[in-house]
């Protein structure tokens, strides 16, 4: 039987149940990693319920620092009697499975081309743990160390993780390392051979940090100069405002008073929740709201009231697996249209596209300056891929001369000196009117703010030229914020090529590495990373030099296809979609064959 053979890049899996402690345990194994200074990238792929339901933990090891999903397991750690079948088909030929082998398996529920390595795990737990908890919990440290030594992993790289983990708390720390040596122990005595794919020390990992989409977002909200944030609990989104309350609390309190700078209300519903955020966004303060697709359907009629009204806001959304209540704890891309043109009538919205948690901090810093520029609600539009998942990048920076952009804003000097204030006037092309706050001036800049019709200087009108004037200068705004969001990243191919390939967003991971793979292949294409929408022009630009240009994304209805199609005036048959929508992030050896098959077949048919 062949083996697989590698180190420091392979794909592991375990295979648990929710609500059984593993999650720690498994997170444990991926840090573990890490630290030996080998690039890692985990994804919890759990159940939406509490506990009872499978739950996955999948680490992809990989010294040259691919990120994305690869596709493929080189390692099962199988301890879900429930979906044992699927994930034992899941292994790559030669790989292995691990398994608790407490009671005895017959052989038909094996696979000939696999190795098996089985341990008593919860044979040792009883034996050393009398309480039925501990006897749980700690088999998943048993078993972790079980694969530390299997893997050829330090031990003392996880004593110093739960050294950090419990200190202060010596009876836990203690439990904890005695669960791992009993994992160790019982490899050592016990299992000979040594498996294909190890572990070694490296130092790939550099100054880059280890942190979850979420969290980032939160802080860039900070440092980005938002002092409100009004939500209401949503998976995946919740744990934005909770982390940027905690940074908050951090960084928002003054130290002599003890006043807090900020406020954040967990709001009765999603749209109470904009409410708030426009209500005091059109107060002065920056101000966000965090939810996910459902979220959005019920924001749509203040959205539309801020995109009308003119007044910045800034809006995670953290997408999920829809349509409805859909796939609540899945990944999708799948809220473009919903965002992009949100609320009823002419509307369309300004999206940013993070790939990792490094631009989630930039981007929502980025959101709130764009907001205030703009007038007008900007939607950070992340995935549960990058916002619950922790993930290696580049060092967040922010420059301390760094001013935030507050736009258009008349000042009480300005009106004083007689300037000619109208709210909804263009006075120099950009679309983008002047605003005053509540309280610059006791007697003028003032304007009525609401959701009708009104003329350049606020007064409510219906007269159609009122209008046409209103709608023609937002869509000049939105043509100005083109040149203003974050603009594409392009990879040149090594050599010149007719086919190109778009992609956004989670995807950006699974596509370099696809790319690198396809490239080995002598297929060759050149790559453009969409950041934002409105599209600057150099999208139009990218996909008119190529015959040929795949769109990527992760969705049904191939959405991102549809946008560049319908506002960059694009012939359909130039792009061909790569769609990828089964909730689980999408990863490298899907995209490089939907694109091999494409042109293999257009080949063949020529």
């Amino acid at each position: 039987m062949k083996t697989v053979q590698a180190v420091n890049d392979f794909v592991i899996k375990f295979a648990n149940v929710n609500g059984s402690g593993s999650a720690s345990a498994n997170e444990l194994f991926a840090k573990a990693v890490m630290r030996m200074g080998v690039p890692v990238s985990p994804r919890n792929i759990f159940p939406s319920n509490i506990q009872g339901l499978p739950t996955w933990y999948e680490v992809r090891v990989c010294e040259r620092g691919w990120s994305g999903r690869r596709g493929g397991v080189d390692m099962m750690v199988a301890m879900n009697p429930q979906t044992w079948e699927a994930d034992v088909a899941e292994i790559e030929s030669g790989g292995t499975l691990f398994y608790d082998s407490t009671r005895p398996m017959p052989p038909s529920r094996f696979r000939d081309d696999v190795h098996v390595i089985g341990v008593p795990l919860t044979e040792i737990a009883n034996a050393a743990y009398a309480d039925a908890r501990q006897r749980q919990l700690f088999k998943n440290i048993i078993y972790v160390g079980a694969l530390s030594a299997l893997l050829d992993m330090e031990p003392a790289v996880f004593e110093k993780l739960f050294a950090e983990q419990y200190k202060g708390k010596e009876r836990l720390l203690d439990s904890n390392i005695k669960a791992l040596h009993l994992g160790r122990d019982h490899v050592r005595q016990n299992i000979a051979h040594p498996l294909g794919i190890r572990v070694r020390r490296a130092d790939r990992v550099g100054d880059q940090i280890f942190v979850d989409g979420n969290a980032a977002i939160a802080l860039g909200c900070v440092y980005g100069g938002a002092t409100v944030a009004a939500w209401y609990p949503i998976t995946p989104s919740s744990s934005v405002p909770e982390a940027f309350q905690k940074y908050c609390e951090k960084f928002r309190v003054d130290p002599e008073t003890g006043q807090h700078r900020f406020a954040i209300v967990q709001a009765e519903d999603e749209l109470a929740s904009i409410g708030m955020a426009i209500g005091a966004g059109w107060n002065g303060a920056r101000a966000f709201t965090a939810t996910s697709g459902p979220g959005i359907s019920l924001m749509q009629e203040f959205i539309g009231l801020a995109y009308f009204a003119e007044i910045p806001v800034t809006i995670v959304d953290v997408q999920r697996g829809g349509p409805s209540t859909g796939m609540p704890t899945r990944t999708q891309q799948s809220d473009l249209f919903a965002c992009a043109y949100a609320s009823h009538g002419d509307t369309k919205h300004v999206l940013l596209f993070p790939e990792d948690p490094h631009e989630c901090f930039e981007h929502a810093a980025a959101a709130l300056d764009l907001a205030d520029r703009l007038q007008t609600p900007i939607f950070v539009m992340t995935d549960l891929d990058i916002g619950m998942n922790q993930r290696l990048c580049k060092p967040f920076a922010w420059d301390a001369a760094r001013e935030y952009d507050r736009g258009k804003v008349m000042s009480a000097e300005e009106l004083e000196a007689g300037a000619n204030f109208g709210r909804y006037k263009d006075v120099d092309g950009d679309g983008i009117p002047w605003r005053t706050l509540p309280g610059t001036h006791p007697s003028k800049g003032a304007f009525f703010t609401r959701g009708t019709t009104r003329d350049p200087y606020a007064r409510y009108s219906e007269k159609g030229a009122d209008y046409i004037y209103n709608m023609e200068r937002l869509q000049r705004k939105f043509q100005t914020a083109a040149t203003l969001v974050p603009q594409p990243v392009v990879r040149p191919a090594p050599r010149p090529t007719r086919t190109g390939v778009l992609y956004f967003g989670s995807t950006s991971p699974a596509m370099a590495e696809a790319l690198d793979v396809l490239e080995a292949e002598d297929i060759h294409l050149d790559a453009m990373r969409l950041r934002a929408f409105p599209f600057p022009k150099s999208v139009r630009e990218f996909i008119m030099a190529h015959d040929k240009v795949f769109v990527v994304e992760q969705n049904r209805d191939g959405q991102m296809h549809s946008m560049l199609v319908n506002e960059l005036d694009i012939d359909p048959a130039r792009l061909v979609r790569v769609l990828h929508f089964d909730g689980t992030p999408i990863n490298a050896r899907f995209i490089a064959m939907a694109i091999r098959k494409k042109l293999v077949k257009d080949k063949v048919s020529a």
